[in-house]
């Protein structure tokens, strides 16, 4: 049977038109040919891929950076790095991506989804709390659209259960929380460089922690397949490991991005505080809630609710009013309801297929669109565009909202 697969990236944007700017083609760094320009004058012997890991651990604060060939693999290879057995729960949040779940997965550790806190995309301490069990090992914050996880008391509660908080901040590149760059808030994080994301280079990706120990160990299993050198033999593989190292020009140009990219962040956050207070004055519209401990929401995708009865059109037939009307890319989100949307997750959890069988597994498990009700719900009536980028300008936060009034207006109850 045919079937239609997925697409991403610059492929999945091509078709993106309207009225307001989209982050394709991308604004490239001015020293991006340079860069590539001397590992091809190098003969492939020059050490881009270390001078870009210097330079985002520099930037990030963070003691160690460990570039991947994109976010899946960098969150897989820190997944894989962990002490954890088959059967051991991850907590994460139910809206996200399946690149964050890929890791704990293929690992056969257990995702366990805690629910939204009402109104958001992230969880929260007080919805994580209910999933912590004896089998629960980590809890893995995904800072959804860039808006991060309050992460104190997720933090406190992690150390009252002895447990690893990592994050997710793919979609958050030097987002600020109370002062700290997301991704410095656990004991590890992932970024992406994907040619989508914030900092677009491609489709790069990296680790980030301050832990010598997990730095090396990730570095063994990502990038050295597992194996160490003997003596008078070669390679032994040890465990099972991966190839996940950044190429060189991926790494050049992830390089000449991170040039740029401290200044795109501002003004993806001046331009997204703007715009959410323009859309908030649309009677029946919602913004996502730019929490005050966010000094700085590196933005990655736009995101609003719709009051529900406020309208006499579904959320869908808004949406796709709104594309219509310019606002290139408007469409539902309901697909990053993880429990929803890993059919085969559902299918081996209900089958019993390990790591659901009963060792190693210790209880049943189920993932549908009932396992995380408040998420669920928010996701009925929400819609998000992702190509909000650093070209927005005062004009375009006006004409962005100025159409959603128009679609508002003409669909109002």
């Amino acid at each position: 049977m045919a079937i239609t697969r997925a697409k991403y990236g610059a492929e999945a944007h091509k078709n993106d038109v309207g009225a307001l700017p989209t982050a394709f083609p991308r604004t490239m760094g001015p020293n991006c040919m340079k860069y590539l320009q001397e590992i091809v004058d190098s003969g492939l012997m020059c050490n881009m891929t270390e001078r870009f890991e210097q330079a985002f651990a520099r930037e990030i604060g963070m003691k160690h950076c460990i570039a991947t060939p994109g976010c899946t693999p960098a969150l897989h290879v820190l997944a894989a790095a962990f002490p954890f057995k088959p059967g051991d729960e991850i907590i994460v949040s139910p809206i996200t991506d399946y690149g964050t779940l890929l890791g704990v997965i293929d690992q056969n550790y257990i995702p366990v989804f805690a629910d939204t806190a009402p109104g958001t995309v992230n969880m929260s301490a007080e919805t994580i709390e209910p999933c912590i069990t004896d089998r629960t090992r980590a809890i893995l914050a995904v800072h959804k659209t860039g808006l991060i996880c309050d992460m104190d008391p997720i933090n406190a509660l992690a150390e009252k259960h002895g447990l690893i908080v990592y994050e997710d901040a793919c979609q958050a590149v030097f987002g600020e929380y109370k002062g700290r760059y997301a991704g410095t808030l656990g004991k590890a994080a992932g970024f992406s460089f994907d040619s989508e994301k914030t900092m677009g280079s491609d489709v790069g990706g990296c680790v980030v922690t301050n832990d010598d120990d997990l730095a090396e160990r990730t570095r063994f299993i990502g990038q050295s397949r597992g194996a160490q050198m003997r003596p008078h033999f070669g390679r032994l593989h040890t465990e099972l490991g991966f190839a996940y190292r950044m190429p060189l020009c991926t790494a050049a140009v992830s390089l000449a991005q991170l040039e740029l990219i401290k200044d795109q962040v501002a003004q993806r956050d001046k331009m997204i505080r703007l715009l959410s207070e323009k859309l908030g004055e649309i009677p029946g519209i919602t913004p996502l809630p730019i929490p005050d401990y966010q000094n700085v929401y590196s933005c990655w995708m736009v995101g609003v609710s719709l009051a529900p009865k406020a309208f006499r059109c579904s959320t869908e037939e808004f949406a796709d009013q709104l594309a219509k009307a310019g606002i290139p890319g408007a469409g539902l989100g309901k697909y990053y309801l993880m429990p929803e949307a890993l059919t085969f997750l559902q299918e081996n959890a209900q089958q019993k297929i390990y790591p659901y069988s009963m060792p190693p597994a210790s209880r049943e498990y189920r993932y549908d669109e009932r396992t995380c009700p408040t998420a669920h719900a928010f996701l009925e009536t929400w819609v998000r565009w992702s190509t909000f980028c650093e070209r927005y300008t005062e004009d375009d936060c006006e004409l962005a909202a100025g159409i959603f009034r128009k679609v508002a207006d003409q669909n109002r109850v």
